[in-house]
């Protein structure tokens, strides 16, 4: 797993310190856990060479969660190095009942920005997963995961309402207003789960920053996302199970089937529209609940498949999502999470999937 703190790092190739070729180094130096552009007068006690990367970053996920609710820490702790071995380095937990504080304690293990847990209304998510709660308890609970969290607070804003079976919103404007002004005086930016169109406007005009999934959006809302420099994490590596969601519920739920069905036909669309029209994009996997670990590099992919240019996609993993996030890139001085790959990410983004080196907080782990 290479060596420990006193390793010191040279790489030599092409340096992506950003999108673009002004941005690109020819080497650099690994030093007591951070990235140097300047040859050290330590002795140098490994090498690499290659392309090399910022960390990749996963702005949708949840360590410490399964199908089921939250799982033990040997469980959470696998799904972190499964992150870790597929390059992700800075994850951003998008919600979860458990506690992952200890993480933080963990050299080895990837950086975690927290949502707190999920917040839902009554009987309108999934089981063991979120605060279900009523309106008028809303801000209370957005105070309260705001402090909890680390600069955001996870809504559900839709899901299926069994009353008409089909997805709907799950809270009214005026609660939406005051929960979202509330998380902004407690520090803490906001993001929503939203499958569905009707929404979106709301959760807009409350003032939300970021829209998970964002399957919804239309010719009529994608405008107001790029005015108000609303994000959205499409996780197209989760909306791909879409069909199998709808198959299985067609019998129960015709409406909501057909619906998701329609989401899932225009998902590409959908985000290079989005993209397009300005909104920021960034890559997020939905890993943890049901979907397993270690999917960002396929995230990528498929934001190329929907048509974003392969720098935009790479950026939505790497430079870009790290500013978004508040986190270094390679930066002179910054902390030492990289990747070393074999060629250019720029050229195939499919050699992601395949790090030669990870690097996290300047050791070699992978």
């Amino acid at each position: 797993m290479g060596a420990g703190a006193n390793e010191v790092l040279h790489v030599r190739g092409r340096v992506l310190a950003g999108p673009d070729d002004a941005s690109v180094r020819d080497e650099l130096w690994v030093v007591g856990g951070r990235i140097t552009y300047r040859r050290p007068a330590a002795e140098v006690t490994a090498t690499a060479t290659g392309w090399v990367l910022p960390g990749l970053v996963d702005a949708h996920c949840h360590v410490g969660l399964d199908a089921h609710g939250a799982v033990d820490e040997a469980t959470t702790e696998k799904q972190a190095l499964t992150e870790r071995g597929a390059g992700a380095l800075l994850l951003r937990d998008a919600g979860t009942p458990a506690d992952t504080r200890w993480i933080d304690d963990r050299e080895d293990l990837p950086r975690i920005i927290r949502a707190g847990r999920h917040i839902a209304r009554t009987r309108r998510y999934i089981r063991n997963y979120a605060h279900e709660i009523e309106p008028g308890d809303l801000t209370a609970y957005v105070r309260r995961e705001a402090r909890r969290g680390d600069g955001w607070v996870k809504l559900v804003g839709d899901w299926i309402d069994r009353g008409i079976g089909d997805l709907a919103p799950c809270w009214p404007a005026d609660a939406l207003r005051e929960a979202i002004a509330a998380a902004h005086e407690e520090g803490a930016r906001v993001t929503a789960h939203c499958f569905a169109e009707d929404s979106l406007a709301d959760l807009v005009d409350a003032g939300i920053d970021c829209v998970e999934h964002a399957t919804g959006l239309t010719d009529d809302t994608i405008p107001l996302f790029a005015e108000r420099g609303v994000a959205i994490v499409p996780t197209l590596v989760n909306i791909a199970t879409f069909p199998r969601l709808a198959a299985g519920g067609a019998a129960k739920f015709p409406r909501w089937s057909a619906h998701l069905e329609r989401l899932h036909a225009r998902r590409h669309r959908t985000v290079r529209d989005a993209y397009d029209a300005g909104v920021p994009v960034y890559a997020g996997t939905d890993a943890g609940g049901s979907l397993p670990h270690g999917l960002v590099a396929e995230e990528v992919a498929e934001l190329v498949r929907a048509g974003l240019p392969t720098t935009a996609a790479l950026s939505a993993a790497t430079w870009d999502a790290r500013r978004w996030l508040g986190r270094d890139g390679l930066e002179e001085g910054a902390p030492a999470d990289l990747l070393v790959l074999d060629e250019d990410p720029r050229a195939d983004v499919r050699v992601l999937a395949a790090p030669r080196r990870v690097v996290l907080r300047g050791r070699t782990v992978a």
